[in-house]
């Protein structure tokens, strides 16, 4: 689950990480009063941004400073006037619903910080380069030697002497190693209690030197953080941060079913019990020239109203010109299934092709009750095994 910025900011400081002040707004007046706040509290200038599950935001025109609470208002109103287009969200955007304003600082420079899972090692990763403020993944590809991986002990969590191994090794000097090794354990530590999936500042920005702070300040200026779904049992503040709006709402649907659903960009709708047989039917349908529509797992023991849930959820999609149903019956019996492409018939209609494989537990009565329902229901179409089914999906949706 994936939390907006303010409330990754909001966790962040709570664990001791230092930010600029900031406060979420839902309308251009708002924005205009929050500046005026953050200026009569020391702020010189602010940062209006666009809230919402998309990287890319500045240069999407989701992120802009402003000078006066005019400004505010008006930066406000223009991001708010239209969906927020970045490289992450498609060519459609999407909508902005919340605004953070937040006190701007001056940046000597710019770090990234970030903890993630590295799955080749079995642990928790501390990612740390000098290179803050533009995306990490271009960071990889063109200097990898940029980047530090930490590995965090599973028992102990990230050790101090490791996380000032990293400060010296980013170019910090002084009270600036304090403050980094500082902002790094805490880092590590609220990754393993929010039972985080990924947890990012990028970044955290040093500021100059002044009186108050010989050696300026590390802030940190984003935050990113995404929560491991199978732990939301244990996080309960982290459901409240839940946001359904930045949710595809079809996805929605099917979890409320216990159904694991995926929309994709092509025309065919796949209805499968099991992730595995799921991605191996959206294999063999692009080996055919095909181009699947979803990843639509119904699981071992659906129901048949979550199945004609599944279906109604597929033929929801507009780009679906064709449907592909493979059953590998095990818990999940095939004239289960059978009876549910009935009801949706009845309850739905199909007015696209249907191709239907069925195999495994109740097979033999599951093929009468289709065959009986071809008069029924004309698109409908059988086959003898996967490759059958993908080449009579994909001809009757070319």
């Amino acid at each position: 689950m994936k939390l907006h910025e303010y409330q990754a900011r909001r966790m962040l400081i709570e664990s001791g990480i230092p930010a600029p002040p900031a406060e979420v707004v839902d309308t251009a007046e708002q924005a205009a009063e929050a500046y005026q706040r953050l200026v009569d509290g020391g702020a010189a200038f602010c940062v209006v941004k666009a809230q919402v599950h998309a990287g890319g935001r500045g240069k999407g025109g989701g992120v802009k400073l402003v000078r006066s609470a005019d400004e505010a208002r008006d930066a406000a109103q223009a991001i708010f006037s239209k969906p927020l287009v970045t490289h992450q969200t498609g060519p459609e955007g999407v909508p902005v619903r919340k605004l953070l304003v937040a006190a701007a600082i001056d940046i000597e420079r710019e770090f990234y910080l970030g903890v993630t899972v590295d799955r080749g090692r079995g642990c928790p990763v501390l990612i740390a380069s000098a290179e803050g403020g533009v995306e990490i993944e271009e960071v990889a590809k063109a200097n990898p030697d940029a980047i530090l991986r930490i590995p965090v002990h599973p028992l102990m969590g990230l050790e101090a002497y490791r996380a000032r191994e990293a400060a010296f090794q980013l170019g910090l000097h002084g009270k600036q190693i304090g403050q980094a090794v500082r902002i790094m354990l805490a880092l590590a530590a609220l990754f393993t209690k929010a039972d985080a999936a990924l947890l990012e500042i990028n970044p955290l920005a040093l500021t100059p030197a002044d009186d108050e702070n010989p050696d300026g300040r590390l802030l940190a200026i984003d935050a990113k953080l995404s929560i491991d779904d199978n732990a939301l049992f244990r996080q309960s503040k982290a459901r409240d941060f839940f946001d359904p709006t930045e949710e595809d709402p079809a996805e929605l649907k099917a979890h409320e079913h216990g159904l694991s659903y995926i929309k994709l960009d092509g025309n065919i709708g796949c209805l499968v019990n099991g992730a595995g047989l799921a991605m191996s039917t959206m294999d063999i349908i692009k080996l055919h020239g095909g181009e699947p529509a979803n990843f639509l797992d119904v699981g071992g023991s659906a129901s048949e109203e979550a199945v004609t849930e599944a279906f109604r959820i597929i033929l929801s999609d507009a780009n679906v010109q064709g449907v592909l149903v493979n059953i590998f019956g095990g818990i999940m019996q095939c004239d289960r299934i059978a009876r549910a492409i009935i009801a949706a018939a009845e309850q739905v209609g199909f007015t696209v092709p249907l191709v239907v494989r069925l195999e495994g537990t109740n097979v033999e009565q599951a093929r009468q009750i289709i065959d009986e329902a071809k008069q029924q229901i004309p698109v409908l179409q059988t086959a003898n095994d996967l490759t059958d089914a993908a080449q009579k999906v994909c001809a009757a949706v070319a």
